[in-house]
């Protein structure tokens, strides 16, 4: 399963960073207990996860709407998004909502594939300094990942300044990840048996089913 992480925050270290990677963490460890009802790899994550900071694609993504097309850099952010089997997306709270240079990324990549994020499970997450911004993930975020057609994991996950180790953020990391892993791991490549080269064509198949076939 590939998993790629984009995080807007913008400082160093980042609570933004930080939840992005613990959702990472979890959803990548929950991908072996998902995919073990396929597979005999029960206890071993089968995830490939990348981290894409939109903090070092800022001047890109500005550049993307002036002249039109990704740098190399961008290009292959965009490649990586469009390509994952699963997406966490986490941004800080600027004014109750995402901030501007994570929409900026997803304009820049709808401007380059409008239908890059169809059907692409998602898991939103956001950070900020009160629990009253948490409505961000419901009036914000959700609106703008349906808008993208991509399918959002019923769980998000609002990090506020008091919630770093109290009680309850770790369920809710767990179950958001437990979705992901459950909604990625059922849409990523299936193994060698599932190969085209071993599609029968259907015209053999209606023969076999005729009378005599």
């Amino acid at each position: 399963m590939k998993l790629v992480v984009v995080s807007a925050g913008l400082s160093v270290p980042s609570a933004t960073r930080l939840l992005a990677d613990r959702l990472a963490a979890a959803t990548a460890a929950a991908s072996g207990t998902a995919s073990a009802t396929a597979s005999a790899t029960a206890g071993e994550s089968s995830a490939e996860v990348r981290v894409v900071e939109l903090r070092d694609l800022a001047v890109d993504i500005a550049h993307t709407f002036t002249n039109g097309f990704p740098a190399p850099p961008l290009a292959d952010a965009f490649a990586a998004v469009a390509g994952a089997d699963g997406l966490i997306v986490v941004t800080p709270v600027f004014s109750a909502s995402y901030s501007g240079l994570f929409k900026s990324f997803f304009d820049a990549l709808g401007v380059t594939d409008e239908d890059a994020l169809a059907g692409k499970p998602v898991l939103i997450g956001a950070t900020g300094g009160t629990a009253r911004h948490s409505l961000v993930l419901d009036h914000a975020l959700r609106p703008l990942f349906a808008h993208l057609k991509a399918v959002v994991v019923p769980t998000g996950v609002y990090a506020a300044s008091e919630d770093w180790g109290a009680e309850g953020l770790d369920a809710r990391i767990e179950r958001a990840a437990g979705e992901l892993a459950a909604l990625s791991t059922a849409r990523a490549p299936r193994p060698e048996r599932d190969s085209f080269a071993e599609v029968t064509p259907f015209a053999e198949r209606l023969a076999a089913l005729r009378p005599g076939g």
